[in-house]
């Protein structure tokens, strides 16, 4: 039986690199213009929560390295309290490497309300702070959907994403891992 995917990808591939043990080649553009994405997300949520910002400005100008795998993301805090991408060459005040290896650990982790496990070095109040924002800051997706379609189907759509997510939560927390296996 043939198993390859329409992306030239056998299933074999594919579980390899959501159970962490393969990593997928990303072209080093790709990578910059998805660390520009999430820089910029992660500014838009946190103009969301002025109290978050006003955080972050205590600790203007410091570094933050962020790294899982092969990736890293180094961001500064900017004077408004906002996050930049930096100079990767720069000594970074805090690190945060993700532990966990396979993506779908993670994911299980999160639906089950846990946090991935992290090893963090350096400056102790940004560490605080960032786990402050981590532990208090939400994006209120269901707020931005409103700007698009109105309030009504944005409440629709964000109550249907969390009955599917409450179903995904009870599925992780059977244990049921990937493709079917059990723990």
């Amino acid at each position: 039986m043939d198993t390859t995917t329409p992306f030239g990808a056998s299933l074999s591939d594919l579980q390899q690199i959501l159970s962490g043990k393969r990593g997928a080649p990303v072209p080093p553009w790709a990578v910059q213009e998805l660390q520009h994405r999430l820089v910029l997300l992660l500014n838009h949520v946190l103009q969301q929560e002025p109290a978050a910002m006003l955080r972050l400005k205590q600790h203007k100008g410091q570094r933050i390295l962020a790294r899982w795998q092969a990736y890293s993301l180094f961001l500064a805090i900017t004077p408004a309290g906002m996050l930049d991408l930096a100079d990767a060459a720069a000594q970074p005040d805090l690190s945060i490497v993700l532990a966990d290896e396979a993506p779908l650990d993670i994911a299980r982790r999160l639906m089950q309300g846990e946090k991935p496990t992290v090893h963090i070095e350096g400056d102790v109040q940004l560490a605080a702070e960032v786990n402050w924002l981590a532990d208090h800051v939400r994006w209120d997706l269901e707020e931005d959907l409103s700007r698009l379609v109105g309030d009504v189907p944005a409440h629709l759509l964000s109550q249907a994403a969390m009955g599917a997510l409450a179903v995904l939560r009870s599925f992780a927390a059977r244990g049921v891992g990937a493709f079917g296996s059990t723990r």
